[in-house]
């Protein structure tokens, strides 16, 4: 009981010390529990929307997903005959059966051509309105679609983009256009997490989406009363036959589910772990703060042990002291995580993905794992100071208050931390020597954990040198002021490194990401450079087809010297050595494609690769399977027949662009797959006539203004969208590791504001002598700032040699251009200046204000 109230006591009238450090424990807390809050009401939305929107069993065309997605090659969904719909009907057990037809591989536009397609890259789809939409659909405005001219819109999308009844909209599929007015508007009875959806009458939709009627994707199936799902679909495969896919409402929800885990999981355990940079750095501010209050209470703790404290009493109490703030912060990080929560859903809904709170999941694991960590990382941070203040004996009670026990950092910890980093360092120097990328991967993540751990433990050392070489440079020039920042800033090297290395790890993953983002975006421009031949490429983003009809409107484009048709397909493969390999992309185009990208050949000439049943094969894949040229591998492409196709070229497996493509003719193709079955183009190349770059640039973009699902872009502007989208990208990870970069600079603000304390006699002095109220505040800003760049360094420093190394590696793999990027190293090596600057704003306004009798005064 002792021991707790003195815990409390000192809890308390150490709160403004302690505030600081119980917001960073809030802070990671908040971030863990906000993800875990965020993505569990993600997973309730979809469970909601994908059983609320499921038949008792549905039935599909084989070849379809699980998931029901549409998208294909051809750029129409599989079908199956509607005799299917009346063969399910008499099946046993069968209340009633409704065929359906839709499609994700659309592209609606509004009357001026500008895409309905929601911003969040969920689908847009285009179906049949049925009965089983029916139940989770209400129209609100208008009516259901009755005819060739009419069009249902969700009411979500009506919304987003100002539709109304009457308005004309164009559905684009591989079919052709078709134009339509809006005659209902329809609102989802449950969440709809940001599809756009369109209904047509069935025959419209038909001949829309598939070309023709007498067709369906699928058929929902609605259960006899007492029947259970299973037992329907035993019933309905064994009126069917193995030809159709057949599954219950349970077995599509957890396929749609399953594809949303996915992309959850990425989300949930990249948040995750930008949470735990938080909680690692964290840690140096919780051990600062502790070991600071340890040192000033130096004296307190000698005579608690001269009254007849035990050591086991006194490390206790400081424990304690630390699970209170634990506690303190997790709690409050718990509220604040379903804060983030909240406000992730807010910001998801204005990107078009639309969550309810009403839909708001807390699990009882979520707060219980959060206070879990809170608590722990801050009791295990703070086991090291209090095994300190168990060490202090009773004699130290006749010292001066704050007295360092540790000036200097210990030899042993010099020795542990050099063997480390050497340690890391020879593990990096493997990894960039190494000649597989998976292999050299092992020896990165190590080298980057061993150099980050030895940087830690060798901080106080490395401190001492590199804040009086800082000195030097940036401090002498404040003369007596900046001489004595440093003095301070090198009092207590162990302190000092703490500091920096909060801010350190936060700034190396900066700048590795950063020359590793630098270097793919040099590496890919290079190569487009060296081996594109086209002027233009086009293709739709989103990944679906491109159709005919823009096809045919790209190859009346006056200015063109050439067009080439890319079309990537599937096959089983059957190579020499006896190994069947199932669903193997080959690429097929049209010859013309070797001269747009000049891709490099081990053996044989690529052109001859476009010849009647011939083909091509990368490098690595000729070696696995014993491939030379004039070898002959059976090809049974998918949706045709088999072909023997004769190797007339094995290109490099080193190139970056269309890495490890085996190449055939789209006339080679055409043999074997009837025209209804084969894939559109994916990509289409254009190249312009001599001298007429840009009047073609032109001309093909007016060509293609009626299908605007599809963007035109020389090489100039390929190279800048390549750098946005990796750009987007660091952005975002960047923003993630701002949160560590936060709490870092509250290290920063609660070393100094606690100096300050330790040193409160000691500046009363200064004053007294002469020191002015602008020249103290000074001083500290300079410390701050010295300290702040110490950081930055030994952050910078580490961040490029991680990122040097991971280029390597990535080398191997084709991008083989190292690209430092100066300006955002730079960049953010000033900004830590000014981060320097900006902690030390509070600490130093409270230096200035001190009463200089009573800070002499203070014991």
């Amino acid at each position: 009981m002792t021991v707790l109230k003195t815990s409390m006591r000192n809890f308390v009238a150490h709160k403004g010390r302690m505030a600081l450090s119980a917001i960073a424990v809030l802070l990671s807390v908040a971030f863990v529990c906000g993800t875990l809050v965020f993505t569990d009401t993600m997973n309730t939305t979809f469970d909601k929307l994908f059983q609320s929107t499921s038949s008792d069993v549905q039935v599909s065309a084989k070849g379809s997903s699980d998931t029901g997605e549409t998208t294909s090659r051809t750029g129409k969904p599989p079908v199956m005959p509607a005799s299917v719909v009346d063969e399910v009907r008499g099946a046993r057990g069968v209340a009633e059966a409704e065929g359906t037809v839709f499609s994700t591989s659309v592209t609606v536009v509004d009357r001026d051509l500008d895409k309905l397609s929601p911003s969040s890259g969920a689908p847009t789809i285009v179906g049949s309105w049925n009965g089983n939409d029916a139940r989770t659909m209400k129209i609100t405005s208008g009516a259901a679609p009755k005819g060739p001219g009419q069009v249902m819109v969700d009411a979500d999308t009506a919304d987003k983009h100002h539709l109304a009844l009457g308005d004309e909209i164009g559905v684009i599929t591989a079919v052709g256009t078709h134009h339509a007015r809006v005659s209902g508007i329809a609102a989802f009875t449950v969440t709809n997490p940001g599809a756009a959806i369109f209904y047509l009458d069935t025959k419209t939709a038909q001949r829309t989406l598939i070309g023709r009627t007498g067709v369906y994707t699928n058929v929902n199936v609605t259960a006899a009363e007492g029947v259970s799902d299973t037992q329907l679909k035993r019933d309905v495969t064994a009126a069917l036959g193995r030809g159709y896919k057949v599954q219950t409402a349970k077995e599509v929800a957890d396929a749609n589910q399953k594809s949303v885990q996915s992309f959850l999981n990425v989300m949930k355990y990249a948040m995750l772990g930008f949470a735990g940079i938080a909680f690692l750095v964290g840690i140096f501010l919780i051990i600062n703060t502790f070991s600071m209050l340890v040192a000033q209470r130096t004296r307190e703790i000698g005579l608690m042990r001269a009254i007849g404290s035990s050591r086991g009493q006194v490390n206790r109490s400081v424990l304690v002291e630390a699970l209170l703030l634990g506690v303190l912060g997790s709690v409050l990080g718990v509220g604040a995580g379903v804060g983030i929560a909240v406000g992730l859903m807010k910001l998801m809904g204005r990107i078009g993905m639309h969550l309810s709170t009403d839909d708001l999941t807390v699990a009882w694991t979520t707060p219980a794992l959060g206070l879990l960590l809170g608590v722990v990382v801050t009791v295990l941070s703070a086991y090291l100071p209090a095994r300190r203040a168990g060490k202090v004996s009773p004699m130290a009670a006749l010292r001066d208050v704050g007295a360092p026990a540790d000036a200097r950092a210990g030899i042993v910890r010099a020795v542990i931390g050099l063997v480390l980093t050497g340690a890391g360092a020879a593990s990096l120097y493997a990894a960039a020597g190494a000649d597989q990328a998976k292999g050299g991967s092992g020896w990165l993540g190590l080298g980057v954990v061993l150099t980050l751990i030895g940087f830690v433990v060798i901080g106080p050392l490395l401190a001492g040198g590199l804040i009086r070489v800082l000195g030097a440079v940036l401090l002498r020039i404040f003369g007596p002021v900046g001489r004595m920042a440093e003095r301070n800033a090198l009092r207590n090297p162990r302190r000092t490194g703490a500091t920096g290395a909060a801010l350190m790890i936060g700034l190396a993953l900066v700048a590795c990401l950063s020359v590793v983002g630098s270097s793919m975006v040099a590496s890919a421009t290079d190569q487009l450079d060296k081996t594109v031949g086209t002027d233009f490429i086009v293709q739709n983003d989103n990944g679906t087809p491109v159709v005919p009809q823009a096809v045919r409107a790209i190859k009346s484009t006056p200015g063109l010297a050439r067009v080439t048709e890319y079309r990537p397909t599937l096959a089983d493969f059957t190579t020499p050595d006896g190994k069947t390999l199932k669903d193997t992309d080959i690429t097929a185009a049209d010859p013309t494609y070797a001269t747009d990208l000049r891709k490099k050949t081990v053996a044989g000439d690529l052109k001859d690769a476009y010849l009647p049943d011939s083909m091509s094969v990368h490098e690595k894949f000729a070696e696995a399977h014993g491939i030379h040229v004039g070898s002959k591998i059976k090809v049974a492409f998918k949706d045709g027949s088999a072909a023997r196709l004769t190797v007339r070229a094995i290109t490099s497996s080193d190139d970056v662009i269309d890495q490890g493509a085996k190449y055939t003719s789209i006339a080679t193709l055409a043999k074997y797959v009837p025209a209804d079955r084969m894939p559109l183009d994916q990509l289409v190349f254009a190249s312009a006539k001599d001298g007429q770059q840009d009047a073609a640039y032109k001309a093909l973009r007016s060509a293609l203004h009626e299908y605007p699902q599809y963007t035109v872009r020389d090489q100039t502007d390929y190279k800048q969208a390549l750098k946005d989208q990796i750009g987007q990208l660091l952005n975002m990870i960047y923003g993630l590791l701002a949160l560590a970069i936060i709490v870092a600079v509250l290290g920063v603000v609660n070393t100094l504001a606690l100096s300050v304390v330790e040193r409160t006699r000691e500046i009363g002095l200064m004053r007294a002598i002469g020191l002015s109220r602008r020249q103290l505040r000074r001083m500290i800003r300079l410390e701050s700032v010295v300290i702040a760049v110490f950081g930055a360094l030994l952050g910078l420093g580490l961040g490029m040699g991680w990122g040097v190394t991971a280029q390597k590696l990535l080398a191997l793999e084709g991008l083989k251009v190292l690209e430092i990027p100066w300006p955002t190293i730079v960049t953010v090596f000033v900004a830590s200046a000014f981060v320097g600057l900006f902690a030390a704003l509070i600490p130093a306004f409270r230096a200035g204000r001190m009463n200089v009798l009573n800070a002499i005064a203070t014991e």
